[in-house]
């Protein structure tokens, strides 16, 4: 029996998810031969081109006019947008964001069209990538390429980092909206494109694997072809609908149009065990961790703990052009283990469904040996939750004995075990920087989101890894519950102060997850009233809180963008756009001269 994994846009395109190769290599050894395709890559590369870009410029040019003279005809000067219908406001938004492309661009548009091949070889080419302007100059291009692809499909935008929509709310009705209109779909001719290559295949159960917001529309898209033009049993997984399955029980239509099946949580041994049913071998209610539609109800069978991560095979690349992601090189995702050892902080629901193991040593050098001998990757990004100070000693300590010569970066913990010796050790083994969970410069919010840290001894540590040479990229939120401008102000006053230890930062705004330990109590954080559910298939929620106002939000966000860019200047790191890019400027330059290396007047020389 043949299967079938597929990734969809929109995901950033310089490196495999770590998703489907995990499941890959799961079905290696098994009657159940699997292959994959990464349509997300694949998306980028055909959109990416001059003569895709030039067409969509053309359209969206044609395209004004046309939607002008359908507005005038039913556009009233007062009403609002809410007010008018659903297509209407989706033409309204989409002119309205022609003309301001038009007018703020101009002749700018045509040329990125007709340079938007080279941008993107910089972005591929290891002689050019490691220029900064070149690099910088490449990457505005890309962008301003993409929103030229977007034009036709506005309000949908599609961009190297981002899919987004200013009217999709994640709500059943608006999600199918977008999925089946033409005209915001901007997915939906390249799947068109591709869809005899995945008929070829022949596969019996074809894996669709959704892990984020950004991915539901296309992903979507795609499922609800393949089930209308295939014969095989269509599966969805990932990580996004395993957080909503209650909003999933109310809709059997879904099932009826995207899917036949849905799996949720850790795949490894549903995946193999759907295997047995599509093939016969079992009934499907023997499926762990399997929803599905039966006498036209939704089905939901019973959970399964998944397999400890010394259990799996290695997840495996075969198939994959890694030569065509926008990287010269590789950056691998890789866990050392899944979920959190700590696991209490109130704000925090990443490692939902997920069993905290951690993986043997042993089996984590055979794996790294198995990417460089078979896929030529030196360079690894560890997606742990954190990785703690002694399985960072056990492993620094392996790698040195191993000689395995590689570079990577992990997340980690402001923990008192992360001493000088410890940091030190760690870089001879080729640790060149830590995303360190930094969050607030306030001991208040420090104490309500349980980081569980000596919280005095923080900068301490950053300044012993900083002279061990790692690269400290710090987290940092604003927006808790109880948060005042006050403490707020006590998170960029160090971020501002520090910039000698904090080499580069990540600010996000807080959000409520709908499995974090702050929903459990959350007056005890600082919200008022109740919470409710941001839209049906959204696993945040909103609420009233104590503290600040949207507005005096909106000021301490922009106040620490203001602040910092003084502190840090035009530094290097705010251009890179992605950590696994600055990772391998450090790993190009050093820690010291990513850190000194600051741009003057303009940041590029312009490709031509």
């Amino acid at each position: 029996m043949k299967t079938l994994l597929i990734f969809p846009p929109q995901w950033m395109p310089v490196s495999p998810h770590f998703a489907l190769p995990t499941l890959l290599g799961q079905f290696e050894g098994t009657d159940y031969n699997a292959s994959v395709m990464d349509l997300n890559i694949d998306f980028y590369n055909k959109i990416l081109t001059s003569d895709y870009v030039k067409k969509s410029l053309d359209m969206g040019i044609k395209l004004l006019p046309l939607l002008k003279q359908s507005i005038q005809k039913y556009f009233v000067k007062g009403k609002k947008l809410e007010e008018y219908s659903f297509v209407q406001r989706n033409e309204i938004a989409k002119a309205s964001m022609i003309d301001n492309l038009l007018k703020a661009n101009g002749q700018n548009l045509k040329t990125v069209a007709t340079i938007i091949d080279k941008s993107v070889e910089v972005l591929k080419s290891k002689e050019h990538y490691y220029n900064p302007k070149l690099f910088t100059s490449a990457v505005n291009n890309v962008n301003t390429a993409l929103e030229i692809c977007s034009m036709p499909y506005y309000p949908t935008r599609i961009g190297f980092t981002s899919y987004s929509n200013e009217l999709l709310t994640l709500d059943y009705e608006c999600i199918k909206y977008y999925v089946f209109d033409k005209t915001t779909n901007i997915f939906k001719q390249y799947f068109e494109s591709v869809l005899d290559k995945i008929k070829a295949e022949n596969a019996q159960y074809i894996g669709i694997s959704i892990n984020s917001s950004s991915q539901i529309v296309a992903g979507l898209t795609l499922a609800n072809m393949l089930k209308k033009e295939t014969n095989a049993h269509i599966n969805i997984g990932g990580n996004h609908f395993g957080r909503v399955t209650e909003s999933l029980e109310k809709y059997p239509e879904f099932f009826e149009l995207f899917c036949d099946s849905l799996l949720v949580e850790e795949g490894e041994i549903p995946v193999i065990e759907l295997a047995k049913y599509i093939n016969g071998e079992q009934e499907v209610e023997k499926v762990p961790n399997l929803m599905y539609l039966k006498d036209g109800k939704v089905q939901f069978n019973d959970k399964v703990e998944p397999k400890k991560l010394n259990e799996l095979k290695t997840p495996s690349l075969d198939g994959y052009n890694l030569k065509a992601y926008f990287t010269p090189e590789i950056v691998m995702p890789f866990p050392a283990s899944r979920g959190c050892y700590w696991r209490k902080c109130s704000f925090c629901d990443h490692d939902f469904g997920m069993y905290y193991n951690i993986k043997n040593i042993d089996k984590l050098v055979n794996e790294i040996k198995t990417y460089k001998t078979k896929y030529g990757i030196n360079k690894f990004e560890f997606i742990d939750e954190a990785i703690s100070p002694s399985y960072m000693e056990a492993m620094s300590k392996r790698f040195i004995e191993e000689k395995l010569d590689v570079e990577f970066f992990c997340d980690a913990r402001l923990e008192d075990g992360f001493t000088k010796e410890v940091c030190e050790l760690a870089v001879e083994a080729g640790l060149r920087m830590v995303l360190w969970g930094f969050e607030s410069g306030s001991k208040k919010i420090m104490k309500l989101i349980n980081k569980g840290i000596n919280v005095d001894n923080r900068l301490k540590i950053l300044k012993d890894a900083r002279e061990a040479g790692i690269y400290n990229f710090a987290f940092i939120f604003f927006g808790f519950p109880a948060e005042t401008k006050r403490n707020a102000m006590q998170t960029i006053k160090v971020i501002c102060e520090n910039t000698d230890i904090i080499n580069s930062y990540g600010k996000s705004v807080f959000t409520m997850g709908k499995h974090t330990k702050l929903r459990e109590a959350p007056s005890k954080y600082g919200v008022v009233g109740e919470t409710k559910q941001v839209s049906e298939f959204s696993p945040t929620y909103e609420y009233t809180a104590k503290g600040m106002t949207k507005k005096e939000l909106n000021e301490v966000i922009n106040l620490c963008t203001e602040r910092a860019y003084k502190a840090y200047g035009n530094a290097l790191s705010f251009h890179l756009i992605s950590r696994e890019i600055l990772f391998l400027y450090i790993c190009k330059y050093g820690v010291d001269q990513v850190c000194d290396f600051k741009f003057k007047g303009t940041n590029t020389d312009g490709i031509q």
